[in-house]
């Protein structure tokens, strides 16, 4: 009677286990291409992420999404904040350490750093770099602003954001079913006296435990990528932006001079001819139209008179002969 009892007792855990399995798994692999990043990162920053509190209640059995639906309303909005910006600076390798210096202050870390030598047009070497830095979120501007003003000019800046909360509430529901059945299991390998019944707990006991440590690590992703932006900066040398100059001679500004003139002419012309055909053919035609129509009708009457005159004087030649 025991053992039927155990046997009824695991079959119950083992089909809700699966179709709880089912029901997340899709959820689960499908959004894990959200975690991958343009670098990889190892968490071991020195403040702890804040967590986000789960929603505890009378309705924590209610029932895995409408618990998700009450969490997410509950919990703080959980928005993972990144951004990349391209600047030119005077010096590279000193700026490099500027910027971790100042990681370090603001209690981040760097996670990438890169420099390298580049060849310019005359052939001199001058360095280059890149640096990835993660700070906490609440001093991502604060951070940006100290950058760009130890820089020459800033080339391209690109903040994003994206709200993970959904995801987040989600794992967190998934990951509390999922300790619940591994509790109701180590109950029943407690109580199971058959060698066959532990074998058989052991392992459905194995497969939660691996789900659980998955979900947790979905979630530590979670709460330290929204705990710790990260930004990625450019460094040009100021070198590399100069203009190219031969003996004192700039023909990129000679160019660029010419450019400008021949816009300037080109302007010119279009600007004259708008002026000539909104404003000057318009005048012209109210003030020539009036004297055109005056002269051709003196020219009209001048004609008849001198037609009359003319058949005047041949019908007084007739009359004469």
């Amino acid at each position: 009677m025991k053992r039927q009892t155990l046997l009824i007792l695991f079959a119950i855990l083992t089909l809700s286990l699966l179709l709880s399995a089912c029901g997340g798994s899709a959820a689960s692999y499908a959004s894990e291409p959200d975690f991958a990043y343009e670098e990889s990162i190892a968490f071991d920053a020195p403040a702890e992420a804040p967590a986000a509190e789960p929603f505890s209640g009378d309705f924590a059995d209610d029932g895995a999404g409408f618990e998700s639906n009450l969490v997410a309303q509950t919990v703080e909005r959980i928005v993972i904040k990144n951004a990349d910006i391209s600047l030119v600076v005077e010096d590279p390798s000193v700026s490099i350490e500027e910027i971790t210096a100042l990681a370090e202050e603001l209690g981040g870390f760097v996670v990438s750093s890169n420099l390298y030598q580049i060849t310019l047009g005359d052939g001199s070497e001058v360095p280059s770099g890149s640096i990835t830095i993660r700070v906490p979120a609440e001093e991502l501007n604060g951070a940006l602003k100290t950058i760009e003003d130890s820089a020459k000019e800033v080339l391209s800046k690109n903040q994003s954001g994206q709200d993970v909360t959904a995801e987040y509430t989600d794992l967190q529901s998934r990951l509390r079913n999922l300790r619940d059945t591994e509790e109701q299991l180590r109950e029943i390998m407690a109580s199971a006296d058959k060698t066959e019944d532990v074998l058989n707990v052991f392992n459905q006991l194995t497969f939660v435990t691996e789900e659980i440590e998955v979900l947790e690590g979905q979630i530590q992703f979670y709460e330290q990528s929204a705990a710790f932006s990260a930004i990625s900066i450019s460094l040009t040398p100021e070198a590399a932006v100069q203009p190219l100059s031969i003996g004192g001679w700039q023909p990129v500004g000679v160019a660029r001079d010419a450019i400008q003139a021949l816009i300037f002419t080109l302007t010119g012309l279009a600007n004259f001819a708008i002026y000539l055909l909104l404003f000057i053919l318009p005048v012209l035609a109210v003030i020539l139209l009036p004297l055109y129509v005056i002269f051709r009708i003196g020219l009209s009457t001048y004609r008849r008179r001198k037609a009359r005159r003319e058949a005047a004087e041949e019908d007084g030649e007739e009359k004469k002969k």
